[in-house]
């Protein structure tokens, strides 16, 4: 940042005259803005199952890179990744690097990252090997850039990048007028660009996907960055099946075939046929064998994660000249292979701390600064880190930092990201492996050229598209988990309702008897919910019981429901926009703080259950105006709409299983809970009836809260996804509206409506909350898991049914 005579370099002198004119408490504000960015938008939002040490920190404060040392290195990383997707063309196809000793053999078989069935006996292997390439920089003293690792198997970073400077654009504006940074998005529209002409057998426009490990990879927020910027389908191995010999994403309308897959998946679990000791359920069968055939192009290529052993590097300045007829541009660090316990470690080069030993297995945690035992280690010298000014407690102090950049290749030519990820190293962190899942970030800006020709996307050609409207085109994961998503928030949205019900009655004192037969009917409801044990039965004596079961069972099974439906929003990120997803997180955020800062209180806890009710409004006003009307908002649609019906039948079984003369309390919680109670009293002011209250809760189907209402919705959404054969759902929710809709004239034509309600209603309607669940369960069935109807056959008077799956 500062030259020799002390003075502030060009490239640094926009970044700091911003941070001047700010101030230490400017500078603090804009850090907190920052942060709040991207905890709103999701970039550092936790993932199912981490923790918060998994949170990604973006410093304010940009790495800014001069035009002229970008060039340089954009030259050195082009030529290294031209050379290394040379060597790996060798190393999988004749293998004369081997035999001629350049590369010695125990380097390449030793390695886990080899795949010996990746290699083609004859003829060279299909090109491209290596599509994506990063490297890990490190600058000396001297201002020489030296390479710390090269990253040819999955190299991640590209999505934080992505966001690091759409959010820095956002909190930090003033550094953007002042520094102008060379725009990245053209690197994606030629990345994109690039991708469709890879098709096998030079198929023009392929069907690309990217294939991630799902959500509990650390790095499934910038799978999903990156497959809206490149306009792919964001897949896992349990969406794809093999065909003929092909690839195929399974959908709800059928097969789509797959032509690119861009993967963010380890070599070693992309296809259980090829690796044996691969984990249990993990790849897609057959997969691999359909890139040897040139089926299917595998981007980068199976066993390109060999170009990161660690020696390999000490092999490159010799191949360069041999391989590419030049002299190696930007040379790594000092690296020696130590190929055996009895090869000594060499003396420390000057300039440099220590020692850094590397096994040729790659990991995390793959790195020691005592040499182990065992041979077959990379020994690097390791330099002093660099050092950049960053943020921290209001302050800028001097934080070390290791620099990423990433090159892509289009089939003829390399092309460099001007820009990069630069990683903070704290105390105790790993300097090479995989991208950690979280940590502290710069984004790294190269000044814009006045004179660099704009160039954009290069215009589509083709036939035109045809029309397609359907409403199965999504993956059954991706419907499977809005089903559910649809039905946990509903849950989360009954629970609140009974809970603030039963509250509001034990916070009144002593109960009257209407009263206490209302709270046995919630106790029994919120029981049925999990949300209350068999213990915590109301009683005229004591209260104390429900009191404290609420607070000790009820409270935590809440806090249960949104986290479950947080682990679902994330597992259908791709599927929302970035104003969907800000508005559902936010929301859940503050229902989730609002439980947890709860005092121990029955006034706290109704307080503090009201944001989870405007979350459940929140995802309704979501599906209804931010969803096209097609397959996402339909399963979702479907999976509330379900578990509305389900509760509102059950609950109302519930209220009124009681005596005729006491069926008035039932009534009037029913419409509560079904809230009701205001359009209720505008159609018929004061008087309580059966006839009328039921019709409302059950019969109306313009009550959205009736169930009525949710049966037809159901009705519908089935007509819009219904197969060949699944006439019998579509047929069951008929006749479950039928008879909703009957209810009305069976208690009008009733002598006494109190006592027909009371006998008929509370077996039917738990009847059809059980067919409802069973409903459930054939969708999942039809739809999830791709299974056709369960049928009965050879089937005799008196003996059991044989059922065929």
């Amino acid at each position: 940042m500062v030259s020799g005579e002390g003075r502030i370099r060009p490239h640094w002198r926009g970044v700091m005259g911003v941070v001047g004119s700010l101030g230490r408490q400017g500078l603090a504000e804009r850090g907190e803005r920052l942060a709040r960015a991207m905890a709103d938008d999701g970039v550092a939002s936790l993932l199912p199952g981490a923790s918060g040490a998994a949170l990604w920190r973006l410093d304010p404060l940009p790495l800014p890179i001069p035009i002229e040392e970008f060039e340089a290195l954009a030259a050195g990383i082009a030529q290294r990744a031209r050379l290394l997707d040379a060597v790996l063309a060798d190393l999988y196809g004749a293998q004369e690097l081997l035999a001629s000793g350049h590369i010695p053999p125990p380097l390449v078989f030793g390695s886990p990252a080899f795949q010996r069935t990746a290699r083609r006996s004859k003829g060279p292997p299909r090109r491209p090997l290596l599509h994506l390439y990063a490297v890990d920089l490190i600058r000396g003293a001297d201002g020489a850039w030296t390479v710390l690792q090269d990253r040819t198997g999955l190299a991640s970073g590209l999505g934080q990048l992505r966001e690091n400077r759409r959010l820095i654009g956002t909190a930090m504006p003033e550094v953007a007028r002042a520094s102008l940074p060379r725009s990245i998005s053209p690197f994606f529209d030629r990345w994109q660009e690039s991708l469709s002409r890879l098709g096998p057998h030079g198929m023009s426009d392929p069907a690309t996907a990217l294939l991630s490990p799902g959500t509990r990879d650390p790095h499934w927020f910038e799978h999903v960055v990156l497959s809206r910027e490149l306009g792919c389908a964001l897949v896992e191995t349990g969406d794809l099946t093999m065909r003929g010999g092909a690839l195929f994403l399974k959908t709800l309308s059928g097969l789509q075939p797959v032509d690119v897959v861009l993967s963010r998946v380890d070599a070693a679990a992309l296809d259980p046929l090829d690796q044996p000791e691969a984990p249990a359920g993990s790849g897609v069968p057959g997969l691999l064998d359909a890139v040897r055939h040139g089926a299917l192009t595998l981007l980068n290529a199976p066993g390109a994660a060999l170009g990161e052993a660690p020696a390999l590097s000490a092999f490159l300045p010799a191949l360069a000249p041999l391989i590419l007829g030049e002299e190696l541009l930007l040379p790594g660090l000092p690296t020696h292979w130590l190929r055996d316990a009895a090869t000594p470690t060499p003396p420390l080069p000057a300039g440099h701390l220590r020692w850094m030993f590397r096994p040729e297995g790659q990991g995390a945690s793959s790195e020691w600064l005592e040499r182990p035992a065992q041979g077959g280690v990379a020994a690097i010298a390791l330099p002093p880190l660099p050092v950049a000014p960053a943020l921290e407690n209001g302050a800028l102090t001097p934080a070390p930092f290791v620099l990423r950049m990433f090159a892509v290749s289009d089939g003829s030519a390399w092309h460099v990201l001007p820009g990069g990820i630069a990683r903070l190293v704290t105390a105790g962190a790993k300097l090479t492996g995989r991208l950690p899942g979280g940590g502290w970030c710069k984004d790294v800006w190269v000044p814009a050229d006045p004179s660099e020709a704009i160039i954009g996307p290069a215009a589509q050609s083709g036939p035109p598209i045809a029309i397609r409207r359907t409403a199965g085109a999504i993956p059954s994961r991706v419907a499977d988990n809005l089903f559910w998503l649809g039905r946990y928030v509903e849950r989360l949205d009954r629970a609140a309702r009974l809970m603030r019900a039963t509250i509001t009655r034990l916070r009144r004192g002593a109960p009257l008897p209407r009263e206490l037969a209302e709270l046995g009917t919630l106790a029994i409801c919120l029981r049925e919910a999990q949300l209350l044990d068999e213990e915590s039965r109301p009683s005229a004596g004591s209260l104390s019981a429900l009191a404290s079961a609420l607070e000790r069972v009820g409270r935590p099974a809440v806090r249960q429901l949104q986290g479950t439906i947080g682990a679902l929003v994330e597992s259908v990120r791709d599927r929302l926009t970035a104003d969907m997803h800000a508005t559902l997180t936010q929301t859940l955020r503050a229902a989730e703080e609002a439980l947890d800062n709860a005092a121990a209180e029955l006034p706290d806890l109704a307080r503090a259950l009201l944001p989870s009710l405007r979350f459940a409004n929140a995802v309704a006003g979501i599906a209804s105006e931010n969803m096209v009307r097609g397959g996402a908002r339909l399963f979702l649609e479907l999976g509330r709409r379900m578990e509305r019906a389900h509760a509102v039948a059950s609950e109302v079984a519930v209220a009124l299983d009681a005596p005729p003369a006491r069926i008035e309390a039932g009534l009037r919680l029913a419409l509560e809970l079904c809230d009701s109670v205001i359009t209720y009293r505008s159609r018929y002011l004061a008087v309580l009836q059966p006839a009328p209250a039921l019709d409302l809760v059950l019969a109306d189907t313009a009550n959205p809260r009736g169930l009525a209402f949710q049966l037809q919705a159901i009705g519908a959404g089935l007509r819009e996804v219904a197969a060949e054969g699944d006439a019998g759902m579509a047929q069951d929710i008929r006749r479950l509206l039928a008879q909703a809709e009957g209810i009305t004239a069976q208690l009008l034509a009733a002598p006494d409506q109190a006592e027909a309600a009371a006998a008929m209603l509370p077996p039917l309607l738990r009847g059809m909350a059980g067919e409802i669940a069973t409903l459930s369960d054939q969708v999942s069935r039809r739809y999830f898991a791709l299974l056709p109807a369960a049928r009965a056959v050879g089937v005799d008077v008196g003996e059991p049914a044989v059922i065929e799956v």
